[in-house]
């Protein structure tokens, strides 16, 4: 089932356009990469890239993909589309393709940024039982927290390491709250457990509830992601 995330972010199209297109802005924002590079290309051919996630403290899992977008379209929209593949082995998500929607609001506030992506995990069965189970719902999340913090920034200057700072200190209070119930207040500690989990975030916090995560219609791929093609494997590298 291919992962579908949307928000309604009120700024202009060419800003929301440059922090989601250049890499220094992208990797800001985006909790699902450490590291995006553009990769040298020939005029006139898709924009191919690198990438990379800091696992674990001591493992990073790159890859690279090939990205091509439409700025200016007929109905006032526009597309971005990528593939991209992993070939590290220590890395569950093999290879897979994705899109970005930039969509004017229909009332004219703001801008619908959404995106469609889907990928094949590796190691066989249990890689499938582990995606379905872990693997995926996490990066709906992180897709949904990522957006929610882009929209921080550009409707409110919140940056991004401001707003992951509010994130762990509102985390930080919450649990401290629930200890403290526990401690002092064991009778209510599960009631307090509960509001925790059910209060909203601070409006500067970044939060995936807050965007959508299904389509309100039937979603298909832009033309312009059939025309990337395929990545290729040779030599144990994705081209």
């Amino acid at each position: 089932m291919s992962l579908y995330i949307e928000a309604r972010i009120r700024a202009d199209l060419d800003d929301l356009w440059a922090r989601t297109q250049e890499p220094d802005q992208h990797r800001r924002w985006d909790l699902r990469f450490g590291e995006i590079d553009y990769l040298p290309c020939a005029e006139g051919e898709p924009q191919r890239f690198r990438y990379a996630t800091r696992v674990l403290p001591f493992l990073t899992v790159a890859g690279t993909g090939v990205s091509a977008g439409e700025k200016r379209r007929p109905d006032g929209t526009r597309t971005s589309a990528l593939r991209f593949a992993s070939p590290h082995p220590l890395s569950l998500l093999e290879e897979g393709s994705g899109y970005w929607r930039y969509v004017p609001a229909e009332d004219g506030d703001g801008v619908r940024f959404l995106t469609g992506y889907d990928y094949r995990p590796r190691w066989g069965r249990f890689g499938e039982i582990a995606d379905r189970l872990v693997f995926r719902p996490v990066m709906g999340w992180a897709t949904a927290w990522s957006f929610d913090r882009l929209r921080l920034w550009l409707e409110r200057g919140v940056t991004p390491e401001r707003a992951l700072a509010h994130a762990v200190a509102e985390c930080v209070v919450r649990l401290l709250c629930v200890a403290a119930a526990v401690l002092f207040v064991p009778v209510v500690a599960l009631a307090v457990a509960a509001s925790v989990l059910v209060l909203p975030p601070l409006p500067t916090t970044p939060a995936a509830r807050r965007c959508l995560r299904k389509p309100p219609v039937r979603a298909r791929e832009p033309r312009v992601l059939s025309g990337l093609g395929p990545l290729t494997k040779a030599g144990g590298r994705y081209s």
